[in-house]
């Protein structure tokens, strides 16, 4: 069971340096870190494409840019991860996919060990498409060198977007453009929806860019309106009988790729859409857009009837998780983290009954999970076909809980849980911070 420690921390630090510093024949001290963190969502999981309301937190684990500004137009990019080396110009004009794909599809691509030489590459080329689209002019370079946080490439914890929010802000560095988090937001939307052909909503890059340590980051996805928000302080937290001070454990199952080759997202989304439509049109509104966030709640209760049962689950799950992300804001500023675990927990249940995600060593793990001492909530980390559980426990039993996780999930799945290293399987992290060059 490790404990993750500050990251990134100077170790880490150095050795990408140390990589710049040969590749580009320059001193140490010249080279740039984009540290872009993994991200969680404790409460508003699948509601986002919706225009739902998230809340979101970094881990201090993530995606490691190591860069310095080229002398040209030359991009060069070496990964800790893959092989080869990416070479391309920053005034190409980069074409976005034709293949429309949910985002776990194509990390599974990515991940499956059949990708195309250097494929991974196609972050950084959707980051200069994104900034070239809103006419931003690059003239410079990067010669750079990308790392991701062992074990934690195919978790659900979103490094494709911690990566194209890497990408974006090693270019902007380097070509002195100066651009906002929430410019960036839409730019690392750009990359995903637009040049890979992702599905999926804003909640992950949000979180990435504007999350900050300790605070819970809520954001209204059909407005972009966000705030943090805070903890009380520890002497409210003791005078109402709540824990001190919390963990959270990723506790993985090892699997890197999907159980199921066809996890039906796009199919959702569409299930989704097709039920704002009805439900919209029954209240007599034929010109709103068909997402849930425009059907109002007491629309859906008055029509929710006529609905089939696929998509009453789907309507279900979104005004139940968003009702949840509410009582979870509230709960977390009263610091009332016993009642907030709760609503954890009964989002993963939702997502399992009446989202329908989820493989059966996902939902071991977080019934596991729920059982472990000290655990006041667990989750998915995503969307439970591959990855890891999150569980939001107290501080104090933050390792008696991962040594209980890790040998039950043996117990249950002995192969799965045999690939992963002992000291590795459930992790022990903090809250992170936002994207950021150092």
């Amino acid at each position: 069971m490790a404990e993750l420690s500050s990251w990134p921390s100077d170790p880490e630090l150095n050795e990408i340096r140390e990589v710049i510093s040969k590749m580009a024949n320059v001193d140490k001290e010249k080279v740039r870190v984009v540290v872009s963190p993994y991200r969680i969502c404790p409460l508003g999981a699948h509601i986002d494409h919706q225009g739902g309301t998230v809340s979101a937190m970094t881990i201090n684990r993530g995606i490691l840019l190591g860069f310095v500004p080229s002398d040209s137009n030359q991009v060069v990019i070496r990964s800790g991860q893959f092989q080869g080396e990416v070479k391309l110009r920053v005034d190409e004009i980069q074409q976005p996919r034709q293949i429309t794909k949910t985002k776990d599809e194509n990390l599974e691509e990515v991940s499956s060990g059949l990708q195309e030489q250097c494929n991974w590459g196609r972050y950084a080329r959707g980051a200069i498409y994104a900034l070239q689209s809103r006419g931003n002019i690059l003239s410079k370079g990067i010669i750079g060198y990308i790392n991701g946080s062992e074990d934690l490439d195919s978790s659900g914890l979103s490094s494709s977007a911690a990566v194209g929010v890497a990408y974006l802000l090693a270019l902007e560095y380097a070509n002195n453009l100066v651009i906002s988090p929430t410019e960036n937001i839409e730019y690392d939307r750009l990359i995903e929806n637009e040049y890979l052909g992702l599905k999926n909503g804003i909640m992950d890059q949000s979180a990435i860019l504007l999350s900050s340590h300790g605070c819970l980051m809520c954001m209204n996805c059909k407005t972009k309106d966000y705030k943090l928000v805070y903890q009380p302080k520890l002497l409210e937290c003791k005078e109402s009988e709540q824990p001190e001070a919390t963990k959270i454990l990723l506790a993985l199952s090892g699997l890197k790729q999907a159980l199921t080759n066809n996890p039906g997202y796009n199919k959702r989304v569409a299930e989704c859409q097709e039920s704002a439509r009805i439900l919209l049109e029954a209240s007599g509104d034929y010109k709103a857009e068909s997402i849930l966030s425009n059907v109002e709640p007491e629309v859906y209760e008055a029509h929710k009837h006529k609905l089939e049962p696929n998509l009453a689950k789907r309507a279900e799950h979104y005004f139940s998780e968003n009702m949840r992300v509410m009582k979870g804001v509230e709960a977390w500023t009263m610091g009332k983290l016993k009642d907030f675990g709760m609503l954890i927990s009964d989002s993963g249940r939702s997502s399992i009954q009446n989202y329908e995600c989820g493989s059966e060593p996902l939902i071991q793990l977080y019934e596991i999970l729920l059982r472990a001492p000290g655990v006041l909530g667990a989750r998915f980390c995503g969307a439970g076909f591959r990855g890891c559980c999150l569980g939001f426990v107290e501080a104090d039993q933050a390792t008696e809980a991962a040594s209980f996780v890790r040998s039950e999930y043996l117990k249950f799945q002995p192969q799965l849980a045999s690939q992963i290293s002992k000291d590795r399987a459930v992790l022990i992290c903090e809250s992170g911070d936002c994207a950021r060059v150092i």
